[in-house]
């Protein structure tokens, strides 16, 4: 075979470097440039489309820093401050301890105070953030990011979803960008911003790792709240800051935080906020529709260790359903003819298998409106009419 150096170099440079072709190509034959097509191999799953968000002209900006742009400068600084009020043992209400004590009878008092963090969502000066960062405050200290600094009137708070309004004398505000929560998809991107710890204009970012997780799920009970579960670094301070998805859109409002967790945060669906948010700046207060009764949910299982440990007064024979163990006294559903024992298997138009799923129908009636509530007594289906009436502030 009678081949020329630089036809010799490119041959060897194919039998011994494969797909390095080009490389190799180049350095042997530089007068004729040679194109080769090479195969392009995918390492992605069979049906998984991995595309991460579009970027604009200015390729030296990713996805994170522009949804950080977007929303950044209506992120704010919270400072609130509230007296708390403590009686003192009858012992230091003497003569004697009164130079130290004052003559406050006995009643000692200290400041408490605390950062967090909101964001704007109108240009008048509207925000939100966590009831629990402003609770017990009448005002508070708004830091905008550009160092601006304004006092923030309380609105008003709700204590069952943890969602607060602050208002502040200002024009021309810069406005976060609301999205929706109900389109979320585990593990598609999450950016958190806030003050974690004091330090301000904090960006972390991580994943949805799950949705409507259940307030007994995360820990807080007697919240009325499905949480979006996030990996994104959320610390003491981040209360009340957004939650974005990729498109810089607020989905949430950072809110829990586990003190057994690790790497797990939660926050409020911006849905649930924004309807809790429109009742507190109309009328300082958001209405909870209100049942009173207080409920197990049914399984085989559940049944059968409930009966065996006799701790009923009663004897369960459903294996399904959603179990009441208690009516509160004067009650909505005490006045409706709710019964111990009974088993709710139906509210409104919609099969319950939970008391998370009754919780949340209840959450979507009308008060005072008429509610049905299908529930199974001595083994043969009742409908029972009920009125849910406000949900008691002494209950909060």
């Amino acid at each position: 075979m009678n081949l020329s150096l630089n036809k010799l170099g490119v041959y060897l440079g194919v039998l011994i470097c494969g797909t390095s072709i080009g490389f190799v190509a180049s350095r042997y034959h530089k007068q004729q440039p040679l194109v080769v097509e090479t195969p392009i191999y995918s390492t992605a799953l069979p049906g998984l489309s991995i595309q991460p968000p579009a970027l604009n002209s200015n390729q030296n900006v990713n996805f994170i820093a522009q949804a950080v742009q977007k929303v950044g400068p209506a992120v704010v600084r919270i400072d609130a401050s509230r007296t708390l009020t403590s009686s003192l043992p009858e012992k230091f209400t003497q003569p004697f301890f009164r130079r130290f004590f004052g003559d406050g009878e006995g009643i000692q008092e200290r400041v408490e105070r605390g950062t967090g963090s909101g964001f704007i969502i109108s240009e008048d000066g509207r925000l939100i953030t966590n009831a629990h960062v402003v609770e017990g405050s009448k005002t508070v200290k708004v830091t905008l990011r550009d160092g601006q600094i304004h006092e923030g009137q309380v609105i008003g708070l709700d204590k069952i979803t943890d969602v607060a309004v602050v208002k502040i004398d200002a024009t021309n505000l810069p406005t976060a960008i609301l999205g929706k929560a109900e389109n979320l998809t585990p593990g598609e991107w999450a950016i958190a911003i806030g003050n974690p710890l004091g330090l301000d204009n904090t960006v972390t970012v991580g994943i949805i790792s799950a949705i409507d997780r259940s307030s007994s799920q995360v820990g807080v009970p007697d919240k009325r709240v499905r949480f979006i579960q996030t990996d994104a670094a959320i610390n003491p301070g981040n209360s009340g800051g957004p939650l974005l998805n990729a498109q810089g859109e607020v989905v949430g409002i950072n809110t829990a935080i586990r003190a057994d967790a690790q790497g797990l945060g939660f926050a409020i669906p911006i849905e649930t906020a924004q309807r809790i948010a429109k009742q507190l700046f109309t009328k300082g207060k958001a209405d909870h529709p209100y049942l009173g009764v207080h409920m197990i949910n049914l399984s085989p299982e559940a049944k059968k260790e409930i009966n065996l440990q006799k701790a009923l007064e009663f004897e369960i024979t459903e294996e399904k359903g959603v179990l009441i163990v208690k009516v509160v006294p004067n009650s909505p559903a005490d006045e409706a003819g709710f019964q111990m024992g009974d088993t709710i298997i139906k509210v409104g138009e919609r099969s319950v298998e939970n008391s998370l799923q009754v919780q949340e129908e209840v959450e979507n009636s009308e008060i005072g409106q008429i509610l049905a509530v299908e529930v199974i007594r001595n083994g043969k289906i009742q409908t029972i009419e009920v009125r849910p009436s406000a949900f008691p502030e002494e209950e909060f």
